[in-house]
């Protein structure tokens, strides 16, 4: 399980001669599909993954020694971020237990939303701080994603957005039965948050459709969970940098030096047929969730910084680049994509901040 801070960056989308930033803590390592992982400067994505061991059972306590929620007071004050206060250390909870402090009037978040949440969490046993994205702003958090922690997703789902509280999460709803010894947290420890429902947005792009443009391959969308599939027309790549939208959103431009969420597929050009899938949101054991990246600054190819730069969220996007905006005569090796290869990629954009 993850914190919602934690940025993956995917390898084959990387700049030539660049290097995932692995942040990814305790028991646990990168996600098993094939991403590396980043967060922004300052942000408290070290709070990682934990382990999926199953050597020891989940951590209880007697009823007795149970915590209850309004044990837990937070502090709160104008531009300053929260303080949570533990009445009585350990605080402990054999079930996630949630107090709403104010109710939202926005939308309630559905389990397929992104939601983007503020949030201070602290240690149970210590009360400690490990993570705070009320000062260090975080990406949206995709609700179906595995690797977030059951409880906090169970307290957010069909809330209102404007909802804040505070969660106290059981061991075996947050760390898990290894806890994380690089933050400290012992299979023991419960994880307490006050939180704050800041907004909730479709995970797929949404917008209005808009008609193929002529001489691009054509794109058949197969959900979040499955590469979309992308045919060429019978021709040759073209030799310069091509996009098209195939869905206008409605949402705020992109910004260079955003960090940008989306769904994508990317395939090799191959003449008059459908194109091999080298990597795709959609792939196995990926089950949807978007990867986030910092756009135009050179932290990815170059073809996506010089054609997402300036889209709106909520976007569907197909972007057809030459070896020259991709990786060169070097190719990717790990991708499987040769110097002479050209790349087309359907991209979904969910989120720029």
């Amino acid at each position: 399980m993850r914190f919602f801070d934690v940025r993956r960056i995917p390898i084959r989308l990387l700049a030539a001669g660049t290097l995932p930033v692995l942040l990814l803590a305790g028991c646990g390592s990168s996600s098993s599909n094939g991403s590396g992982s980043s967060s922004k400067a300052g942000s408290s994505s070290k709070a990682a993954t934990a382990s999926k061991s199953t050597s020891q059972p989940p951590y209880t306590v007697a009823a007795k020694d149970v915590s209850p929620i309004s044990d837990v007071k937070v502090k709160t004050t104008k531009g300053k971020s929260p303080e949570i206060t533990l009445g009585k250390k350990p605080f402990q909870v054999n079930k996630t237990t949630v107090s709403v402090k104010s109710e939202g009037t926005g939308p309630a978040v559905k389990d397929t939303d992104l939601a983007d949440v503020s949030y201070v969490a602290v240690d149970g046993r210590t009360g400690k701080t490990l993570a705070d994205t009320f000062a260090n702003a975080a990406g949206p958090m995709y609700l179906k994603d595995p690797s977030q922690f059951p409880g906090l997703v169970k307290a957010i789902k069909g809330k209102k957005v404007g909802t804040t509280e505070t969660i106290a999460v059981p061991p075996k709803e947050a760390f898990g039965a290894e806890g994380n010894s690089q933050l400290g947290v012992t299979r023991k420890d419960s994880v307490v948050f006050y939180l704050k429902i800041n907004g909730a947005r479709p995970n797929i792009a949404t917008g209005s459709p808009v008609a193929p443009k002529s001489g691009m391959p054509t794109v058949k969308w197969n959900g979040t969970t499955k590469p979309a599939t992308i045919t060429m027309p019978d021709t040759a790549a073209p030799k310069k940098l091509q996009s098209a939208n195939l869905i206008n959103g409605n949402g705020p431009k992109v910004k260079k030096g955003q960090t940008l969420t989306a769904l994508y597929t990317g395939v090799i050009w191959t003449k008059g047929k459908a194109g091999k899938v080298f990597d795709s949101t959609g792939n196995t054991g990926r089950y949807g969730v978007p990867a986030s990246f910092p756009i135009g600054v050179g932290k990815v190819i170059p073809g996506w910084d010089k054609a997402l730069v300036g889209k709106k969220i909520g976007d569907r996007v197909e972007i057809v680049i030459p070896p020259s905006d991709g990786y060169g005569t070097k190719g990717n090796p790990q991708g499987g994509i040769k110097g002479t290869d050209t790349l087309v990629f359907v991209v979904d954009i969910v989120d720029a901040n």
